[in-house]
């Protein structure tokens, strides 16, 4: 009987200390990965060293057909053909086939990882048919002010879906469905176009930038109409439950109406009470970011922009940087329940949209800032980890990162201190957890010289060694009797000290 409550005792707190594990997220593509239709495949081999070397969700590229097999998803087309149907160009996508990506999200369960399907709703391209239409043109710096009369255009916004026949939806989607495009075949003419109708304008509950931003590229959807708001949420659940996904990246939705983003998010947390949604809203103001959380009630996490964008200041200004105020005006500081933070992604890489590409120097030293501490949901880059492919390929920084996975999942945890009193040297100490042997860690970062940090890690830690773990420097430090430690690091450069396993 008395070996029975043990093994009870012994599996609850297994359980116990398995939900205190840390979580990390890996965005598992970048730009400029082969179009080779490889990727799925890709995927369901990494899986188990994915989840070995500490990552538990991955975050995967958008899995609908687009405009081409050379696109990386963000030009929608049909968002019920997962790579199944002889559309544009051919049945895969980029990435795989529909069997390839299954077969892949799988493999990860399989091995104890969430995937997160990106998923890209602010419009489609590629349209099937033109058609005509009645428009005005407006001013692409202020889409508040008409540069034209109304008039007729030709537009690319029927869209049939030959291939597919109505497999799975037979709701097709004509210019009523959009609110705005930017070709006029009939003049061969670009611009911002916004369509004419009864009750169709741009959106009023969006990003102010331009005047109002909800008109990004190609054909607009209207979040104004019913149908479309009743299709997108259709949609939105047969996805999830045809691929069985964990959760939802949600692309650029500071361009979609904030309330059907609310009302879509409540719909999918309906259908499955733990799924999980972060939202792309790009803006680096803090204020931006926590009204949108308040707007849409905390049902979507946000990728934290503010801190990559001090991230990015911090590795291109040097010692002129005071690491003092790193998480000044972040979300991981004011919002840490609702925050993803990442230190680069697919869109900041070098000769992209958003470029503001981390310098090599201070990568693991912001992967340290992410994935170290207590606060926020971090994200590895794939273009960070594996390399950047394309015709200026930068490297991988796998060996650079994988001690930090290894600090993460085994010794960060537990009460903070931080030490963030030298402008140019700081640190933080976490004291680790009883119920996860030889947990906790001290990290020193500087961006200037050579220095040394004393922190206090717990009298009971008294003579304890600690090595580094970043595998940096071959000091061993010894804690002293007050539970004290003396901890160095080199130049411009992170070190992160602990109990050797």
């Amino acid at each position: 009987m008395l070996d029975m409550w043990v093994e009870l005792l012994h599996n609850k707190l297994k359980k116990k200390v398995k939900a205190m594990e840390n979580k990390t997220m890996m965005q598992f593509f970048e730009w400029h990965l082969e179009a080779n239709g490889k990727h799925w495949t890709r995927l369901k081999d990494l899986a188990g060293k994915l989840k070995e070397s500490g990552i538990d969700s991955v975050w995967v590229p958008p899995v609908t057909k687009a405009s081409s097999q050379d696109d990386n998803g963000y030009s929608v087309y049909d968002v019920y053909d997962l790579g199944e149907f002889d559309q544009k160009g051919g049945i895969r996508t980029k990435y795989g086939t529909k069997e390839e990506l299954i077969e892949a999200i799988e493999a990860c369960h399989n091995v104890g990882l969430n995937v997160y399907v990106d998923i890209v709703m602010n419009h489609k391209a590629s349209a099937d048919e033109k058609e005509t239409f009645q428009v005005i043109e407006v001013n692409p710096e202020n889409r508040e002010e008409d540069i034209s009369e109304p008039h007729d255009i030709e537009g690319w916004t029927k869209f049939t879906f030959p291939g597919r026949k109505g497999k799975y939806s037979e709701f097709t989607w004509n210019f009523i469905h959009f609110n705005g495009t930017d070709y006029d075949d009939k003049e061969g003419k670009s611009g911002v176009y916004r369509i004419i109708g009864d009750n169709k304008d741009w959106n009023s509950k969006v990003d102010d930038e331009y005047g109002n931003y909800d008109y990004l590229m190609f054909a607009n959807i209207d979040y104004a109409n019913p149908e479309v708001q009743k299709e997108m949420i259709t949609w939105g659940k047969w996805l999830s439950e045809t691929v069985n996904c964990n959760g939802y990246r949600l692309d650029a939705i500071k361009h979609i109406n904030h309330d059907f983003i609310k009302k879509f998010a409540a719909s999918m947390l309906e259908q499955k009470e733990d799924f999980y949604l972060i939202g792309e809203f790009w803006k680096a103001d803090l204020t931006e970011c926590r009204e949108f959380l308040e707007e849409t009630e905390y049902m979507i996490d946000l990728f934290d922009v503010p801190l990559h964008y001090q991230l990015h200041t911090a590795s291109t200004q040097g010692s002129d940087f005071d690491l003092t105020t790193i998480f000044d005006g972040t979300l991981v500081k004011e919002n840490p329940l609702n925050c993803v933070t990442f230190v680069d992604n697919h869109d900041t890489q070098p000769e992209e949209s958003l470029e503001s590409w981390v310098e090599d120097w201070f990568k693991q030293i912001a992967y340290s800032l992410i994935l170290l501490r207590k606060d926020g949901y971090p994200t590895v880059f794939y273009g960070d980890y594996y390399g950047i492919s394309g015709e200026n390929p930068i490297e991988g920084k796998k060996e650079a990162i994988d001690p930090l996975l290894y600090a993460r999942k085994k010794k960060a945890y537990g009460k903070q201190d931080d030490y963030f009193d030298n402008a140019h040297l700081i640190g933080w100490v976490r004291h680790g957890e009883q119920e996860i042997e030889k947990s906790g860690c001290a990290v020193v970062i500087s961006n200037k010289e050579d220095g040394m940090k004393k922190m206090f890690v717990g009298e009971s830690r008294k003579g304890e060694k600690w090595m580094d773990i970043t595998n940096t420097r071959d000091d061993i430090i010894e804690i002293d009797e007050k539970g004290f430690g003396n901890f160095p690091v080199n130049a411009n450069s992170v070190s992160v000290w602990g109990l050797s396993d």
